[in-house]
Parts: C-alpha cells; sequence; structure tokens
C-alpha cells in the first residue's frame, strides 16, 4: 500500500517538471532538454562462436518455459486508450555516469518522434540515490520512471512505491521478449505476493578478472571454468607479495566488493542461503553453511592476508585497485569491463566465477526500471518503459559502455562492440565468461527479505566489522540473523 504522504501528492510531474525546465546545465554534458540529432544506425553482424551459439540455443528454451509460467499470475484491467490529447510530461531519472546523460538525450529524441504526444524530462540519480530515492518516494515527489537495483529496489517496492506492471506486461509483451531475458533476472522483479515491480535494464554478470602478466611473471596457470575455490586460494597465495621489499605486501591475489549480492555467492557457493527460499521472513544466514562460505571470505581478508580490504588498498574500488595492479585477480562485473579495458596497462583476462565446495554459483544483477506507484501518467509511463527495454535502447547502452545486454539476442552485437574499441586488449579475452552463468543456468539474484529495509541495516553493521575492520568473527551473525528474525514478524 502506499503511504497517505504519497496520496496526497501527486502533483510531483508537473511540478519538478516545471523546476527542470529552467535547468539547462543540469548534467554538464548537454543541456538538459535541447534535441539532439541521431545519426543512421548501422549493425554489423558478426559470426559467433559455436560454444556461444549453442549455450544462447540452450537459455532460450529456459527462458519459454518461463514465459509460459508468467501467464499465470491475475491482472489487474487497464486502459491502454491516450489519457488526454494534450502532451504529457513525465520526468524519467537514471544514471549520472559521463557517458550516460548524452546516450539518453539522442534516444528520448527518437522516442519524442514516434510519440508526440509525450515529452519526457531526463534527471540523473542523486549522488545518494538509495536514501534520497527512498525520501522522494515518501514525500510522493518521486519521478514517474525511475531506474533501480540490487537489495535497494525490491525495498521501494515492499513499501509499495512500484507500480504492479503485470497488467502492462501480459498486455503488450510477447513470449518471444520475455524468453530473451535471463530467467532468473526476470523472476527478481516480483515481491512474494507476485505484484511485477521492474524490467530489465541490462544483465550484469559478475566473473573473475585477471592479470595475464602477472600470471606469467609468477608462472601461475591463468584462471579456467574447472576452477573450485581451492584452486583459487591456491593461486591467491602464490601471486601475494612484497614487490618492494619494505616488508609490507602490496600484491593481493584477489579482491570482493562487501556488499549483500556479493556476500551472498559465499553463502550459496557452500549450500547455504541468506533467505529461506521458502519462507522470505525466515533468517538463514546464520546456518552453518551460509557461515562457512563468509568465514572463507573472512579468513582469506584478514588470517591469510591474500585478499585485500579496502583498507588495503586505500579504500579504492576493486575495478580501481586492479587497474593499479595492487591485485593479480578482482571479482567483479560485466559492467567493469570497459574502465578496464581502457585504463589496463597489462594483458587482461576473464574466467567463471570458481566454484565453490557444493556448486558454482555466480551474480546476475537486477538492474531495471519501474514506474512510480504515484504517476498521475501510468500508461504514457508504460510507453517509456517499453521503449527503455527495447532493443535499440540494449543495444546503444552497449555500445556506449560495453553493458552486457539483459536480451540474449543482442550478445554478438555486444562482443563486436567491446572488439571493435579494443582489438588488441579484447582479441583474447573470454567475453563469453560473463554469459557463463546466465546460459548454464547457474546465475542467481539477491535473495530479498519481507523487510528488506531493517535486514540490511542489521548485516552492513556486522559486516562492516567482519570483513572492512577485521574486527569480529563471522559468528556475530548469529545474533545479526536473530534482530533480523524480528525485524521479520510484521511481515508474516
Amino acid at each position: 500500500m502506499i503511504n497517505e504522504t504519497t496520496q496526497k501528492t501527486n502533483h510531483f510531474s508537473d511540478s519538478l517538471v516545471e523546476k527542470l525546465k529552467h535547468k539547462t546545465d543540469y548534467t554538464q554534458h548537454l543541456p538538459l532538454f535541447t534535441p539532439v540529432s541521431t545519426p543512421p544506425r548501422t549493425v554489423t553482424k558478426t559470426k559467433t562462436s559455436r560454444r556461444i551459439f549453442l549455450r544462447w540455443g540452450t537459455f532460450a528454451a529456459a527462458g519459454a518455459v518461463l514465459s509460459g509460467c508468467s501467464s499465470t499470475l491475475p491482472l489487474t484491467p487497464f486502459s491502454t486508450q491516450p489519457e488526454t490529447p494534450e502532451k504529457i510530461q513525465l520526468v524519467y531519472q537514471d544514471w549520472q555516469t559521463e557517458w550516460f546523460p548524452p546516450m539518453v538525450q539522442q534516444l528520448l529524441a527518437e522516442f519524442h518522434e514516434t510519440h508526440p504526444h509525450i515529452h519526457v524530462f531526463y534527471t540523473p540519480d542523486p549522488e545518494n540515490l538509495e536514501e534520497k530515492m527512498l525520501a522522494d518516494l515518501q514525500a510522493g515527489s518521486a519521478p514517474d520512471i525511475f531506474e533501480g537495483c540490487c537489495d535497494f529496489f525490491p525495498i521501494w517496492a515492499q513499501q509499495g512505491y512500484a507500480l504492479d506492471l503485470r497488467p502492462y506486461v501480459e498486455a503488450d509483451l510477447d513470449q518471444a521478449t520475455i524468453a530473451d531475458w535471463n530467467p532468473a533476472q526476470y523472476r527478481s522483479f516480483f515481491t512474494r505476493d507476485g505484484r511485477q515491480y521492474g524490467l530489465p535494464k541490462y544483465h550484469g554478470a559478475l566473473a573473475l578478472y585477471f592479470n595475464k602478466d602477472i600470471f606469467d611473471q609468477y608462472g601461475v596457470e591463468y584462471p579456467a571454468d574447472t576452477w573450485t575455490h581451492a584452486d583459487y586460494l591456491a593461486a591467491m597465495r602464490r601471486l601475494t607479495h612484497d614487490r618492494d621489499g619494505d616488508g609490507q605486501t602490496d600484491l593481493w591475489g584477489s579482491m570482493a566488493d562487501i556488499t549483500w549480492d556479493r556476500l551472498q555467492l559465499y553463502a550459496n557457493g557452500w549450500g547455504g542461503h541468506f533467505v529461506d527460499p521458502h519462507d522470505p521472513t525466515r533468517c538463514l544466514m546464520a546456518e552453518p553453511e551460509a557461515l562457512a562460505g563468509l568465514e572463507w571470505l573472512r579468513a582469506r581478508m584478514w588470517d591469510d592476508r591474500v585478499m585485500a580490504s579496502f583498507l588495503d588498498v586505500q579504500n579504492l574500488s576493486t575495478r580501481q585497485a586492479f587497474i593499479a595492479e595492487k591485485l593479480a585477480m578482482v571479482e567483479d562485473g560485466s559492467w567493469a569491463l570497459k574502465d578496464i579495458l581502457a585504463g589496463a596497462n597489462f594483458r587482461v583476462g576473464v574466467a567463471p566465477f570458481p566454484a565453490g565446495p557444493v556448486g558454482r554459483v555466480t551474480l546476475a544483477t537486477t538492474d531495471g526500471f519501474g514506474i512510480y506507484a504515484g504517476t498521475k501518467h501510468p500508461e504514457a509511463a508504460w510507453e517509456l518503459v517499453k521503449f527503455l527495454i527495447s532493443k535499440d535502447y540494449g543495444r546503444a547502452m552497449a555500445r556506449a559502455s560495453f553493458l552486457q545486454p539483459a536480451r540474449a539476442s543482442l550478445i554478438d552485437e555486444w562482443v563486436n562492440f567491446v572488439r571493435q574499441e579494443f582489438p588488441e586488449k579484447a582479441r583474447d579475452v573470454d567475453l563469453a565468461a560473463f554469459a557463463d552463468g546466465h546460459l548454464r543456468g547457474y546465475s542467481v539474484t539477491a535473495e530479498i527479505f519481507a523487510n528488506q529495509a531493517e535486514a540490511k541495516q542489521i548485516t552492513d553493521t556486522a559486516w562492516h566489522q567482519i570483513f572492512t575492520l577485521g574486527q569480529a568473527p563471522v559468528s556475530i551473525m548469529e545474533e545479526a540473523c536473530r534482530q533480523i528474525q524480528a525485524a521479520q514478524a510484521a511481515q508474516r
């Protein structure tokens, strides 16, 4: 349900539009509302390796099974007729990354040509998106269309701020479109009571980057798709060094981000979960399997010291530390590919994520588009969302920043964009490694509690002590789990 404040303040679109009209240099890249001519689009078809082709065929079959199930969801009727002959004004909020505003301005010019009754004003995400957006939603001053991700997008949906997209999807999207998405990613955009709050933006996948030059220097074999975490550890031990002889480690074997979904992979690989798959109010973080996975990571960082902490690399991001050659390997995603290829002065390799003792898992991100439940123009907002999930939009993001497309059918073009821009650096990079979990069915998405907001606050505090500072054992997750369980009681 939407709270009382939201119900009373559905005038946002009009008021913010008026403010934005006078802000002509908001992004510092292009005048915010100046139409940009769009150059002719040419798509070069490339030959896909047999390995990729066969895997995509397997995925398409799996997607078809999922799409067949989606039609059983109950629907709410809605009108597909234009709301008014007057021009509708919408606010669309999305990334502020340097390359994004120019791209979106060009594409919105195309949208306006085909939808003359709708005008869209783009505004960049605020710096503190998670907190600022939630505050805007609570105040009823949110954009009509927005992007969300990870463990914070579901929080917005749980609190009733995202429009249920099921009737729109059922009316307008064919089964082939749904089958083109990763089933795990698509399923992640549903609440536990069956409401669909989002659709895929792109498919970010986690893999293992490695520095071939460092591996060659120390005589270590490159990572392979057969690697387990035992192989991973053995390589990290051989690759961690004090290179300048000052008694301090300055090259670490690897590094991981300390975030909800990245840590969850360790629980999953050891056979555990954060959240009971059958009961989103039940915490499993303190079960032996989950603790074993978390302990493996903690021990590598603070006992063996073969994985860097953020303190070790002076709070550099994982990709920055890898580019700076402080790491021989790094756990990072396809979203980092362009930055790494552009910044690395060494030969880059990519391999599938190593398998845990119970199984191989990797992350599929849950970046998606949603519509504010309080929008005055839901049908017009849906028209924009259909444009945002189109092949042209996915193709544009893949071309501009190598974002791995959410649609399987765009994989050839994505690979071609990467290889065209970096013919030497990308020549021997196994780009199929990013699609490995997607195609072989071992991708997972963030496990979400019924009351995710409080669960996230509790775990962030615990993980800061365990992983960032190295001042607590993983056993403190037992108390954290009790607190999370108590926070879920009202959701049963």
